[in-house]
């Protein structure tokens, strides 16, 4: 496993404002990359005296469009961009660039004798923006012209399963500089265990709040690599968890996963590993051994039966959200309930549900948790669901009562309104606008917990504050069920005596 170099890749229309990104994330980087092919033409003839105004090694792109860049004209027009860049080397090889990328089918020969005579590796890439690469040991073997050279591929994976092939692959090349990336959501995984791909180097951007183009898709800033997955102390022993689900939009269980690992100072990682089946993110976990799973919608019903063994509980539940190794055994939990019964008595300020009418929106995963949870506190609740069918199976197994989701259980949900429990992904991102209960008009009295926590406040939860209606999302529900995986997972107890669990509750 190597340690990779984090390099930043700077897509800015000027080079002042490449400087600006180097110098506020440059405790962070190893080196640069300018994306020439992002800067006005003005801009692109003052290259050769970038290096000169940062103190790290910079590579120099001008990346086409068919590449993923920002390049349309010819291939002569890049060729003399480059040129400019590698004109009159300095004796002082800290003030040139040190890296060139130069596509495998990019045959200029007097840039490349340029590169060589001045000192500057070249970075042979290959780059594929619409599927993936296969047969990664042969594409390398094809590419290959000199022995000096870095050579990249990178690739936009079609599922999981894609990005898994290339971890697999990657293991059986020969020790040589290489660059090894798929793009994405599904790829983020190559970014933060890049050294577990042999990668010379993991590509980063500036912040999305920074308003910086993104320069590939799947690309973190240097600073949460460094801070929220610890990566400059990733390495062989580090233990791997994750978070899986699809399509995964949005999840702060890194954020609480991540930062309990550092405070209790151990070696682990925790990753967000977007999976459409649930066959797919096994077969991932069992490749890179990966210990613990957070599981989320849509699988926490269909990953059952591939498990080995399921606690007494999600069997009850019908639905599981934690999954680990257990005896050499992949055993199934769900810290739902639990962790909803937590956050929702902290915010109701009581001690059980007794007396209270609550209606429960979905009948789903997340619903079926929330179900066993109100139960088992006492409470009388009415199961709301499109599926009239989905309803009454869940309200069965606990004597409440179920009725469709729609207009005609106004009234209905009008009598169960002490508490309404929101627990369908209607209204997550990415479709903020969406409201599961449109037809309900919020009097004042009513209680609504929303289990969604991205974004911080639904359209729903809006709705009933306007009215007057104590609300909470789902945020302190994940803290706490995420601090019971924590526990599952390491063996030991959540960090809480650091007062992190709290403080990240409150957080927005």
């Amino acid at each position: 496993m190597v340690k990779s170099k984090i390099c930043l890749c700077l897509t800015g229309k000027t080079l002042d404002e490449d400087i600006r990104y180097v110098n506020k994330y440059r405790d962070f980087i190893d080196l640069v990359e300018l994306r020439a092919d992002c800067l006005t033409e003005d801009q692109q003839l003052k290259i050769r005296e970038f290096p000169q105004m940062i103190d790290v090694p910079a590579i120099l792109t001008v990346r086409r469009k068919s590449d993923g860049g920002n390049f349309s004209a010819g291939e002569g027009s890049r060729a003399i961009i480059m040129a400019k860049g590698l004109a009159y080397a300095n004796l002082d090889k800290t003030k040139n660039f040190a890296y060139i990328d130069l596509e495998d089918d990019f045959n200029v020969p007097s840039i490349e004798e340029a590169a060589r005579a001045f000192g500057i590796r070249i970075i042979r890439s290959f780059h594929n923006i619409t599927g993936p690469v296969q047969h990664i040991e042969f594409k390398i073997q094809g590419m290959s012209r000199f022995n000096d050279e870095i050579y990249k591929i990178a690739f936009k994976p079609n599922s999981l399963s894609d990005v898994t092939r290339l971890f697999k692959e990657a293991e059986k090349l020969e020790k040589k500089d290489v660059i090894l990336i798929a793009m994405g959501s599904f790829g983020f995984a190559t970014r933060v265990l890049s050294g577990k791909l042999n990668s010379f180097i993991t590509f980063t951007s500036p912040s999305h709040e920074s308003g910086a183009l993104q320069a590939a898709p799947g690309q973190i800033d240097p600073e949460t690599l460094c801070k929220l997955y610890n990566f400059r102390n990733i390495n062989e022993d580090t233990k791997i968890f994750a978070v899986t689900g699809f399509p995964l939009a949005a999840t702060k269980s890194p954020l609480i996963h991540n930062k309990g690992y550092q405070l209790a100072g151990i070696n682990c990682v925790y990753l967000p590993v977007p999976a459409a089946r649930p066959e797919e993110i096994l077969d991932f976990s069992s490749a890179l051994g990966i210990l613990g799973l957070s599981v989320t919608v849509p699988h926490k019903e269909t990953i059952m039966p591939f498990l080995d063994d399921i606690s007494p509980s999600a069997i009850k539940i019908g639905s599981c959200n934690t999954i680990f190794r257990k005896n050499g055994k992949l055993y199934g939990t769900n810290t739902d309930a639990d962790g909803f019964s937590k956050a929702l008595l902290d915010f109701l300020g009581r001690k059980n549900l007794k007396g209270m009418k609550i209606s429960i929106i979905g009948a789903g995963g997340a619903a079926k948790a929330v179900a066993y949870g109100v139960h088992a506190l006492r409470g009388k609740a009415c199961i709301f669901n499109r599926s009239l069918e989905k309803a009454k199976k869940l309200a069965s197994a606990y004597g409440f009562k179920f009725a469709s989701l729609d207009i005609s259980s106004s009234s209905l949900l009008s009598k169960y309104s002490d508490l309404i429990i929101q627990t369908t992904p209607i209204g997550m991102l990415p479709e903020p606008d969406k409201d599961p209960i449109p037809f309900y008009s919020f009097k004042g009295h009513e209680i609504l917990y929303d289990i969604i926590y991205e974004p911080s406040e639904t359209k729903v939860m809006k709705r009933a504050r306007d009215a007057g209606c104590r609300v909470s999302n789902g945020f302190s529900m994940l803290a706490h069920q995420g601090a019971l995986q924590f526990e599952l997972f390491t063996g030991m107890q959540y960090p809480i005596d650091n007062g992190l669990l709290e403080k990240i509750t409150k957080e927005k």
